[in-house]
């Protein structure tokens, strides 16, 4: 068996990390396996070294032509590959894979990574998803989004968990509160920023620490200072080790308004962090955490929940170390093997 899988790039993100993760364990199983980039050659995950990598396009700003080239190119690519089965990331991956393979008897997987209903061009996806063989969901609340026709062609495989993390901590927890992400507008910081300053008033032990890269950090930064509380919101950046920096954090939050599946939260939980999340669409938190046994879920958007949820975390430090005891069953129910046989069973019915 041979799989390509095509994504924009692998500079980074959740989708980026479920395909190097899979990419690993098809690889280790004998599987031939090569990426596709095509908007992009950086790379920031570390690969097995027989993953081929090929760079096919780059960004496009709306070009037409550089469009056209990155067909062409996608299309020679595939032509050397035919025996390989093509898995598409993304909606926009699988509309180019579907128009560069015209002609070619290829299997193509097409697989949603986020909240369906907030892509913005539904003619494209609905072109890729009609001719793509196969389409994969992380939820079931994100097939239900589709057309009967698309849902007797789909399968749900949620993410997996990568098997070299850290060890779960266990002792004494810092007063911190820890988010892992992207500072964009999806990920809704200022909600979270919001609970946390109603929060530190009744426990100002507590700091917040949010780590990852994006445009909003200086608006965000500027929200800290209008609400008083710049010195207790720490910004890490990104950092390749942010499991060693927060394993020992009193918290973890998620306060997003959408997501597939977190992978942030899905490793938080794995070591052992008591966690809150929003339970955004569509549904990959509520997928993960059974409310008040393994974590804790508040409606989107609603910064006062979220504010009592981190309350009585830190008012209960025996509560907390229960839900992250109990967090830490995600290992094995979302590990990398059975994730990737998974994957491995779907490839071979789509081969057939």
């Amino acid at each position: 068996m041979k799989v390509m899988f095509i994504i924009p790039s692998m500079a980074g993100g959740g989708a980026e990390r479920v395909i190097s993760v899979l990419a690993n364990a098809f690889v280790e199983k004998g599987i031939e396996t090569k990426i596709m980039m095509t908007a992009g050659n950086d790379c920031v995950y570390e690969l097995h070294p027989r993953i081929e990598l090929i760079q096919t396009g780059e960004t496009t700003g709306g070009s037409m032509l550089k469009r056209i080239s990155r067909i062409c190119n996608m299309r020679k690519a595939f032509q050397q590959n035919r025996d390989s089965i093509l898995v598409a990331f993304e909606p926009d991956a699988a509309f180019f894979a579907v128009i560069a393979k015209l002609g070619l008897s290829m299997k193509l997987i097409a697989s949603e990574r986020n909240d369906p209903s907030l892509f913005g061009n539904g003619k494209v996806r609905k072109f890729a998803y009609r001719l793509a063989d196969r389409i994969v969901f992380q939820t079931e609340d994100a097939k239900m989004y589709f057309s009967p026709k698309v849902q007797r062609r789909s399968e749900i495989i949620a993410n997996p968990i990568s098997d070299n993390l850290v060890e779960p901590y266990v002792g004494i927890r810092k007063k911190t509160v820890v988010c892992v992400g992207r500072l964009e507008k999806q990920k809704n910081h200022h909600m979270m920023i919001q609970a946390f300053a109603g929060f530190v008033k009744k426990y100002p032990e507590y700091t917040l620490h949010l780590f990852g890269k994006g445009s909003l950090q200086e608006e965000l930064e500027q929200f800290a200072v209008q609400l008083g509380i710049r010195e207790k919101v720490i910004f890490g950046g990104f950092r390749s080790d942010v499991l060693s920096q927060i394993r020992d954090a009193g918290m973890y939050i998620l306060s997003s308004d959408y997501e597939g599946i977190s992978n942030s939260l899905l490793e938080a939980m794995a070591i052992g962090l008591p966690v809150i999340s929003t339970d955004c669409p569509c549904g990959g938190s509520r997928l993960c955490i059974e409310n008040g046994y393994s974590g804790l879920l508040t409606p989107v958007g609603d910064a006062e929940a979220m504010e009592q949820a981190m309350c009585r975390l830190a008012s209960s430090q025996e509560y907390a170390d229960d839900l992250g005891k109990q967090a830490v069953k995600v290992r094995d129910r979302f590990s990398k093997q059975t994730i990737a046989d998974q994957w491995i069973e779907l490839l071979k019915e789509t081969e057939q």
